[in-house]
């Protein structure tokens, strides 16, 4: 299987993505950055099989609606534009097209997750455990918290009944889950989640080293949607379940 894939957004994560995807045998036939605006037309994109689509949180949302609107299926990585996330979803269905998003698309990042929601389900009788997250990322990094961060917040909440919400400010409320972020260089991204008692600390953590990991799945996530139509999920790229 040879996929004509449209990169939207060329910058580090679209280099990075374009090795990967040659390296797969994959062709690339479109390239947009912000200074090729122009070519983002319905016809270039007619010609890609999928879109991966990787841009910022305000443009997110227009972009991924072009793409299906053109009739092709979208992988999308950008976040903090999730408030639009039922919109795209609708669009998806609407243009009988594949959609397939993820905060996060690293094999380990995914299984982090499954960890994460396991490991919550334990501690959820314990409320003696402070929970918090940690997450630590590049300056260029525009949202925050990061979107894996609350990905793995929203699992956090749906066990630890003692959590009503997240917040990014420190020590706001005592019934939301703490999500602190850090902005440093070089950081491809780290998370960290810790459970603190008086007596003892859980932590688990996954560090990321290169933007390889993300770009790999990304192109997993592309080459399980091809052909396809519909919403998906990293689990089930990956096999994870629902």
């Amino acid at each position: 299987m040879i996929m004509r894939i449209a990169l939207i957004g060329y910058g580090k994560m679209g280099k990075a993505i374009e090795a990967i995807a040659l390296q797969r045998g994959h062709e690339v036939v479109l390239r947009v950055g912000i200074e090729n605006l122009e070519d983002f037309t319905p016809e270039n994109l007619e010609t890609a099989d999928v879109a991966i689509e990787f841009t910022g949180p305000e443009s997110a949302f227009e972009n991924i609606k072009k793409c299906m609107e053109s009739g092709v299926s979208v992988v999308s990585g950008s976040t903090g534009w999730l408030a639009r996330y039922n919109e795209a979803v609708n669009l998806c269905k609407e243009n009988q097209t594949g959609f397939l998003y993820a905060s996060n698309f690293s094999l380990g990042v995914n299984l982090f997750f499954a960890l994460n929601t396991y490991l919550a389900k334990l501690m959820a009788p314990y409320p003696n455990y402070a929970p918090s997250i940690t997450e630590i990322h590049h300056t260029a990094k525009l949202d925050a918290p990061s979107g894996t961060a609350i990905t793995l917040a929203e699992q956090m909440l749906a066990e630890l009944k003692q959590k009503k919400g997240w917040v990014n400010i420190a020590g706001e409320n005592p019934d939301q889950l703490f999500i602190e972020s850090k902005r440093i260089d070089p950081a491809p991204g780290t998370h960290t989640i810790r459970y603190q008692s008086p007596i003892d600390t859980i932590t688990i953590e996954h560090e990321a080293h290169s933007r390889e990991g993300f770009a790999l799945g990304a192109v997993v996530a592309a080459e399980f949607l091809y052909g396809k139509k519909g919403v998906y999920t990293m689990k089930e790229v990956l096999g994870l379940g629902k």
